[in-house]
C-alpha cells in the first residue's frame, strides 16, 4: 500500500497534468478567437490598413495576448492565410480513386459553398492576397496546394479514363468550381446589387448552392 507520502507526488503530477490541459485549452480558444478577428479586419483593411490595435478590439482581447500568441501583424498575417488554405484543401481529400464521381464532387463543391457563405472574410483576405502577387503564400501555393491538385486531377482522369464521367479538364476544372463557388464571398457586393439585397441571406446561399452543384455536375456529364 502507499503511504501518503508516496501518493502525494502523484496526486501532483496528476494536478499540474490537467492544468497544463487547462492552458492549453485556453490558448487553443485564444488563438481561434484571434485568427476570427484577425480574418475579419484583414479583409476589410488589407494587410497595409490593418492594425494590432484593431485586431485586438475585434477579438476583445488586450493586445498583448496577439504579440504573445503571434509576436507581430506579419507572424499573424501568414497564421490567418495558412488556416485559410488548410480549410480550404481538406475538402478534397474526399477525391478518390474509389469514390463515386457525382458524391464526392458534389460534396466538394457543396463545401466550398458553404466556407463562401460562413467565412466570406477569409475569401477575401486570400483573393486579395493573389491579387498582390502572393507574396507570403506564393511557396504554399506551389509546395501543398498544387501537389494536391496534380493528385486530385489524376484521380479525375482515372474517372474519365473508366468513362465514369464525361470528359474535361481536371485541372482547370478546380479552376472553374473556386471560381463558381467564391464569387459568393470575393464579389459579394456585385451578387447583392445584382439581387437586391443589402446582404445574402440563408435562402439565396442555397439557391446559389443548387445552381452551381447542378450547373458544375450536368458539366461533368453526371
Amino acid at each position: 500500500m502507499k503511504t501518503p507520502i508516496q501518493r502525494a507526488p502523484a496526486r501532483v503530477a496528476a494536478a499540474e497534468a490537467e492544468d497544463d490541459a487547462t492552458k492549453g485549452q485556453i490558448r487553443l480558444a485564444n488563438e481561434i478567437r484571434i485568427l476570427g478577428a484577425a480574418e475579419k479586419v484583414f479583409a476589410r483593411a488589407g494587410f497595409g490598413g490593418a492594425t494590432m490595435a484593431a485586431i485586438a478590439t475585434a477579438s476583445g482581447l488586450p493586445k498583448a495576448n496577439l504579440h504573445y500568441y503571434f509576436g507581430s501583424k506579419d507572424v499573424l498575417y501568414r497564421a490567418v492565410l495558412a488556416r485559410i488554405l488548410g480549410d480550404w484543401l481538406a475538402p478534397a481529400q474526399g477525391i478518390t480513386a474509389d469514390a463515386d464521381p457525382r458524391a464526392a464532387l458534389e460534396q466538394y463543391i457543396r463545401v466550398k459553398m458553404a466556407l463562401s457563405a460562413q467565412r466570406p472574410d477569409g475569401s477575401k483576405v486570400f483573393a486579395n492576397e493573389m491579387l498582390h502577387g502572393a507574396p507570403v503564400v506564393k511557396t504554399i501555393l506551389k509546395s501543398e496546394l498544387r501537389p494536391l491538385v496534380m493528385e486530385k486531377a489524376a484521380v479525375i482522369q482515372g474517372w474519365i479514363d473508366a468513362a465514369r464521367m464525361a470528359p474535361v479538364d481536371p485541372t482547370h476544372l478546380f479552376f472553374t468550381i473556386w471560381a463558381a463557388t467564391q464569387t459568393y464571398a470575393d464579389f459579394d457586393v456585385q451578387v447583392c446589387a445584382v439581387l437586391g439585397r443589402k446582404s445574402l441571406t440563408a435562402k439565396d446561399h442555397a439557391r446559389a448552392t443548387e445552381h452551381v452543384v447542378s450547373l458544375l455536375l450536368r458539366g461533368c456529364g453526371l
